[in-house]
């Protein structure tokens, strides 16, 4: 132990799993491992045609016994060889030229994340359950950023989301995305009501807490009772001046009025026109520390710190400072649409699954694909495990190509009043073509321009603005939590350090799946990294976080995992090396959708937003994804599918 406490030795030689696919292909160390961890890609238990002699043989990796992403670990997310062919076509290489597997479909879906899994449902609901569609993702594992992360802990299965955390939006869900919700036997408010305990850890007497780390605030140091102890005793032993202390009480407790003597109309306006960071730094006269403390307080939300977000919409996502302002309920035309919808609505119904919006990516694979998800509820989905080997069957209606970028999609020319679409995919080190009566384009929308470049010119710039928000969910899998129990805390938020927050998971318990109960049984934990460089406009944070993540190999984001935990839990006996037994780090480089900022985006009328305008029907190709919605949600995906077959089918 140094004198700090914490162990000199945080545990990176220890052996935890740190595995990753190549092209498909099972890469890492870890070899000293056995038992369930190892089922993520095994070979047969007879030792007979291992991986990689059926993969040259031409059997895909996805169709091989033991293929089961959701168990792998290390980086994953935008795990390599998922991105590199994408990346070509964007850098301009020439792709080898394609073999025709000579297939024909009904529709061909480009990204299997909940936006073309739902676009493959309502095709085949409108046309016939008996339509022939593909669906090609570039991933290894279905979902999109629905991503399931699944450990066995003590023999216990535990699960996290490594993407989409739940069912929630800043609106009530469309008719048609809680349609479809109900479809898949998903009742959202009973599910809330019978399977989540939101107020386990309380009960139990964990409290939120703030961690101070020395390279930020001058020293390390964590508070406990965050939102339940009164500001001024929270931080008397912070690493705080008496005035950044005064700052924090008066923004949290007080209630003046920062803008007085002009009408709430006028107030409300101008908070749009300035960021919240400069809201605190200029209007309320804060001293730089206390900026310090805040600027990561919209990190989970936008992806961006205080100094990219509007005052006005911080007003209405319930950040403090306002009390005293007069602001009436209710949205102006410069609010984003998270904000502005959760202050005009209260937002959508919630309800959180164990692995997230990832059930609900099961939920859609089950009724496209039955044979590949054994069960017959919303409930039995959890814990069902997909047999990947059924995903991709030549005398299957539905079929979805896992590790198959696509780097081409072109209408073909009308031959006997016959309109077809061909798509290019790159599997392996080998490009394939295929064809279809039409596609739809459920994936990230800033690659259409490259996949379709005979786009009119307007479209493609369009498209080119709907940069998303780079941001990385890592699940940490720890021999117990009983650290957590000693120091009173459930989650900590974390303004200067790698990862801004962490917390326990959730206790939800459905069908057959139990949480944990104990501090002494093994347990999940969320922590977030947004790679954002104060300073930018928006998407230029975004651009820059978005090379960070890509340039960012594993061993950094252990190491700092580590260092953080130990820094911040050690006062309770953590100790890195010995209580982490894995790690798996979500990397999402194109993450949150775009959302209107009216800091830095134009102000148009919604139909010339770059979304509407990049998400137009081109012949027989139509586009899907939440990018298109401009709402990084679930029901966007979902309404954003709806809209792309109708108008594949009506044209």
């Amino acid at each position: 132990m140094s004198k700090t406490g914490i162990p000199k030795d945080l545990g990176a030689n220890r052996p935890i799993p740190r595995r990753d696919f190549m092209q498909g292909v099972l890469v890492g160390s870890a070899t000293a491992l056995g038992g369930p961890l190892l089922e993520a890609f095994a070979a047969p238990a007879d030792g007979v045609g291992a991986p990689e002699s059926q993969a040259r043989a031409g059997e895909a990796p996805q169709d091989l016994p033991g293929y089961y992403p959701p168990r792998l670990t290390g980086m994953r997310g935008s795990h390599p060889g998922s991105f590199e062919a994408a990346h070509a076509v964007r850098d301009g290489r020439a792709i080898a030229s394609p073999l025709d597997t000579g297939e024909s479909y009904d529709l061909i879906v480009v990204g299997a994340g909940i936006s073309g899994l739902s676009a493959a449902h309502f095709f085949r609901a409108r046309t016939s359950m008996s339509s022939r569609v593909l669906i090609l993702d570039n991933h290894d594992d279905f979902g999109g950023h629905a991503k399931r992360n699944e450990f066995s802990l003590g023999g216990h299965l535990e699960l996290m989301n490594g993407g989409t955390l739940e069912i929630d939006s800043p609106r009530p869900y469309s008719p048609v995305a809680a349609g479809l919700i109900r479809e898949l036997g998903i009742d959202v408010r009973q599910f809330s009501q019978e399977c989540e305990d939101k107020q386990f850890y309380r009960r139990h007497g964990l409290q939120k807490g703030a961690f101070f780390d020395r390279e930020t605030f001058g020293a390390d140091k964590l508070v406990v009772g965050v939102d339940s102890v009164p500001v001024e005793r929270l931080l008397a032993a912070a690493p705080l001046s008496a005035r950044a202390r005064a700052d924090i009480a008066q923004i949290e407790e007080g209630a003046a009025d920062y803008l007085p003597g002009i009408s709430a109309a006028d107030k409300k306006l101008r908070l749009s026109r300035i960021s919240y960071r400069d809201f605190l730094r200029d209007v309320v006269q804060v001293e730089p520390a206390t900026l310090d403390f805040y600027q990561a307080r919209t990190h989970a939300e936008w992806g961006v710190g205080i100094d990219a977000v509007s005052a006005l919409d911080c007003w209405a996502f319930g950040l403090p400072g306002f009390k005293g302002m007069g602001l009436p309920r209710g949205s102006i035309a410069r609010m984003g649409y998270t904000p502005a919808g959760y202050i005009d609505t209260g937002g959508s119904a919630t309800f959180h699954f164990p692995d997230g919006n990832a059930s609900i990516a099961r939920l859609l694979v089950r009724g496209l694909i039955p044979a590949a998800l054994p069960g017959h509820s919303a409930k039995d989905i959890v814990t069902s495990r997909a047999d990947y080997s059924r995903l991709d069957r030549a005398e299957a209606a539905v079929r979805i190509r896992l590790s198959s970028t696509a780097v081409r999609v072109r209408n073909l020319p009308a031959a006997a009043n016959v309109r077809e679409v061909e798509v290019t995919y790159v599997r392996g080190a080998r490009a394939f073509k295929v064809r279809a009566k039409g596609c739809v384009l459920a994936c990230y929308n800033v690659m259409i321009p490259y996949l379709c470049p005979e786009l009119p010119e307007p479209q493609k710039a369009a498209l080119h603005q709907l940069v998303k928000t780079p941001l990385v969910y890592t699940s940490v899998a720890l021999r117990n939590w009983t650290a957590f129990a000693k120091l009173g805390l459930y989650q900590v938020y974390a303004p200067g350090c790698y990862h801004s927050g962490f917390a326990l998971n959730p206790k939800v318990d459905i069908g057959a799946y139990r949480s944990i109960v104990a501090p002494e049984d093994p347990i999940l934990i969320r922590m977030l990294r947004t790679p954002c460089k104060p300073g930018l406009p928006e998407h230029e944070q975004n651009k820059v976080g978005r090379a960070e993540l890509l340039a960012t190999p594993f061993a950094t984001f252990e190491h700092q995992i580590r260092d953080q935990l130990a820094r911040t839990l050690s006062p309770g006996g953590f100790d890195p090396a010995r209580d982490i037994q894995a790690i798996t780090v979500n990397r999402w480089p194109h993450g949150y959708a775009p959302e209107y900022n009216p800091l830095f985006d134009p102000e148009v009328p919604p139909e010339q937003r770059p979304n509407v305008i990049g998400r137009a029907r081109f012949g027989r190709i139509s586009i899907a994804n939440s990018d298109s919605g401009a709402a990084a949600y679930t029901d966007s995906a979902i309404n954003q599918a709806d809209r792309a077959v109708s108008e594949l089918l009506s044209a």
